[in-house]
């Protein structure tokens, strides 16, 4: 039986009112003649102070416990080039500039957040025309007496521009921050419909590729579940060292699991990423999907922040 359309897993705006604890001081008596100081404020309580060991929303593809201020913005290109620089020779892979001139899939997006700690995502990749909405809610921050940061996310993608191949997902990712200068992840997702697509993951110049048979249609439903495990380390100053691997614990697991790793370089509100991927794919199907044995995927990020 065909797989019942989705048409709203909706990206999860929860409204959850954030208690500010603002606490007053007790009057002073009137005999201090010192002035009184200005009670700073929280940098922790500030979704738009900087935190050195975690700049931006992503690792590689894998999805951070940033958090995009209230009414702020974010856009993103990933890029991923289409040349195995695992393939062929030196002077090959030279010649084809490591991959640049095989083409490439391509994925922007852009991610603003209505509420405090909610923030919605749209998703477009190249591969298989495929758009993903998905929502992410930041209530625990790392804080205190408080050892990580813990958000929850939930997405639903299609392909041929939101018409086929529905995939939903939802998952959470947890991080512990030390001494701004590292950043760990742990990000379990469960993905539903994730062999919706059973062709590899490729370059297609930008051609819907659809199998002559629905592989969802002729057998089982298969759903896969993945535990995401991901680093950055500042090495100096505002440049970062980030890696990821993406390893299937049940369910459709083709092929390896997907993985990277790249150098990160933030200047003001850019963050830029110069990548290596056995995958092109950058939604949470797609990474669900894995990556390819004896592939190397030369890309990059860029992000800018609009506040």
């Amino acid at each position: 039986m065909k797989y019942t359309r989705v048409l709203l897993l909706g990206v999860f705006c929860l409204s959850v009112s954030a208690a500010a604890h603002a606490q007053q001081e007790p009057a002073r008596p009137a005999t201090v003649s010192a002035p009184t100081a200005a009670v700073p404020v929280d940098d922790d309580d500030d979704d738009a102070v900087l935190d050195p060991a975690e700049p931006d929303f992503t690792i590689v593809n894998l999805p951070t416990t940033y958090v995009l201020p209230e009414h702020k913005g974010h856009f993103r290109i990933a890029h991923r080039f289409a040349g195995n620089l695992r393939a062929g020779t030196f002077g090959e892979k030279a010649g084809n500039l490591f991959g640049i001139d095989q083409g490439a899939i391509i994925a922007f997006e852009y991610r603003f957040a209505p509420i405090r700690r909610v923030a919605v995502t749209f998703h477009r990749s190249s591969f298989d025309k495929t758009i993903q909405f998905y929502g992410k809610y930041d209530p625990i921050r790392q804080h205190g007496a408080m050892p990580v940061a813990v958000s929850a996310i939930v997405s639903i993608e299609g392909t041929n521009n939101f018409k086929n191949k529905y995939a939903p997902a939802f998952g959470l990712v947890i991080s512990r921050k030390i001494a701004g200068r590292v950043a760990a992840y742990a990000t379990p997702i469960w993905v539903g419909n994730s062999a919706a697509s059973l062709t590899e993951i490729g370059h297609d110049h930008g051609q819907e590729t659809e199998p002559d048979e629905d592989p969802v249609s002729n057998g089982p439903r298969q759903d896969t579940f993945y535990l995401g495990l991901g680093t950055r380390i500042r090495a100096f100053g505002s440049t970062y060292l980030v890696g990821e691997i993406t390893p299937r614990l049940d369910g459709y697991a083709p092929d390896m699991q997907e993985y990277g790793f790249g150098i990160e370089k933030r200047v003001g509100g850019h963050t830029f990423s110069l990548t290596f991927t056995n995958a092109l794919g950058t939604t949470f199907a797609q990474m669900a999907r894995g990556g390819t044995a004896n592939a190397l995927y030369l890309g990059f990020n860029l992000g800018r922040k609009f506040y």
